[in-house]
C-alpha cells in the first residue's frame, strides 16, 4: 500500500508540472577579492566543485556536490576586512579572508577595533597558504624592506589582508615609506612606469600578475632576517616561507612569509548546508578538479584542513572533520 501511495503521488506530481520534482534552487555567494588577486580564480573553482544544479551529471555520484539545487558563485570583493563585515552581519554568506585577519576580527582588534569582535564568523575550511611577494621596480635597487624608506610604496589593495600584512611588515621592520593608495593592477601599471617603488601582492605563486612583472624587470625583494623573527613573534598565525626556485621563470628562492586563507561562513548558516559543502569539497572525486585550477588550489587537502584555525568552526564543518577522523572522536 505504501508504495502504491508513492506511486500515485509521483503520478500526479508528472501531471501537475509536467516533470519530476525538482530540489528547491538556493543560491550561496562566496565573496572573494579582486580580480588581479589568488582568491577570486579560487573561489570560482570552489564554486564550480560544490554547485548541485539540477540536471548535472557529475552530481548524481553521491556527495560529489553540496546539497541539491545549492548554486554557488564567487564575487569581487574589497577585501578581507570587508568580506568579513558582511559574514559577521549576514550581508553575505562566505567569504574567503586571511587567518591572521579572522584571528583580529574575532578579537575585535587591528582594522576591527572600532566595530567591536565579529562573534558570527565561523570557518569552514583551512584552505592553503598565501606568500607575501615584495616586488620591487626594475633599476630601483632595492634589496632588502629596509631599502624600502622613504620610497613610493603600495601596500596592496586597499582594506585586503595585504595591506594590513604589509603595514604589520614595515612596523616590525621599522621602515617608513611613502605609501601610495592603489589596488593591484593600478600598482602594477605605476610600478612599470616608474611613478612606483615597489608593492606588497599577498597570493599563491605563481601569481600571473607578478610572473609578468618579473619579466619585464622587475625583482622580489626578500622577506628575512630579525624583522621577519619579530613578525613571527608578533603574529603566530604567520610562517616563515619560501618562495620556491623555478615559481617565477629565471627567480631563485625567496625568503619570504605567508598566512593561510580561510573559507569563513556566518554562524546562521545551516549546519546541513556547510557539512555538504564541505563534503563535496574534499570528495576523492574532485581532486582532479581542483589540479586543474590555480597552482593554489593543489594545496586544498583534508589533512590540513581543520589545523591552524584562528575562529571556530562552523557545526558543519566540525561534524564533517569529525567523521572524516580529522577531529577527536566526541566520548
Amino acid at each position: 500500500m505504501d508504495r502504491l501511495r508513492a506511486a500515485v503521488a509521483g503520478i500526479v506530481t508528472l501531471a501537475l508540472t509536467g516533470a519530476p520534482a525538482l530540489a528547491q534552487r538556493q543560491s550561496f555567494a562566496i565573496a572573494t577579492g579582486s580580480t588581479a588577486g589568488t582568491y577570486f580564480p579560487m573561489g570560482e573553482l570552489i564554486a564550480g566543485i560544490v554547485s548541485h544544479p539540477q540536471g548535472l551529471d557529475r552530481c548524481d555520484t553521491r556527495a560529489v556536490c553540496g546539497p541539491p539545487g545549492l548554486i554557488v558563485s564567487a564575487r569581487t570583493s574589497d577585501g578581507a576586512v570587508s568580506n568579513l563585515l558582511e559574514v559577521n552581519a549576514g550581508l553575505i554568506d562566505s567569504a574567503l579572508a586571511e587567518g591572521n585577519v579572522v584571528a583580529d576580527a574575532v578579537a575585535g582588534r587591528g582594522a576591527f577595533r572600532h566595530v567591536g569582535k565579529q562573534g558570527h564568523v565561523r570557518v569552514i575550511a583551512d584552505l592553503f597558504p598565501e606568500e607575501m611577494q615584495l616586488v620591487a621596480a626594475a633599476g630601483s635597487h632595492i634589496a632588502s624592506v629596509g631599502d624600502l624608506g622613504g620610497k613610493r610604496v603600495s601596500l596592496g589593495n586597499p582594506g585586503s589582508g595585504a595591506q594590513i600584512l604589509a603595514e604589520q611588515i614595515l612596523s616590525a621592520y621599522g621602515v617608513r615609506v611613502k605609501i601610495v593608495r592603489a589596488d593591484y593592477e593600478a600598482s602594477a601599471k605605476a610600478l612599470g612606469n616608474r611613478t612606483l617603488d615597489a608593492f606588497f601582492f599577498l597570493g599563491g605563486t605563481p601569481a600571473p600578475l607578478v610572473r609578468d612583472l618579473l619579466l619585464r624587470g622587475a625583482h622580489l625583494v626578500p622577506l628575512d632576517g630579525k624583522g621577519r623573527a619579530r613578525l613571527l613573534r608578533r603574529i603566530p598565525s604567520l610562517a616563515s616561507d619560501t618562495i620556491a626556485a623555478g615559481d617565477y621563470r629565471g627567480v631563485g628562492a625567496v625568503a619570504t612569509i605567508s598566512c593561510r586563507s580561510l573559507w569563513i561562513v556566518s554562524d546562521a548558516v545551516p549546519a546541513d548546508t556547510v557539512y555538504g559543502l564541505v563534503r563535496a569539497l574534499y570528495h576523492p572525486a574532485n581532486r582532479a578538479a581542483l589540479a586543474a585550477g590555480p597552482p593554489a588550489a593543489l594545496h586544498i587537502r583534508l589533512d590540513e584542513a581543520a589545523s591552524g584555525l584562528t575562529a571556530p568552526l562552523h557545526p558543519g564543518a566540525e561534524r564533517f572533520y569529525r567523521e572524516a577522523g580529522r577531529l577527536p572522536a566526541i566520548r
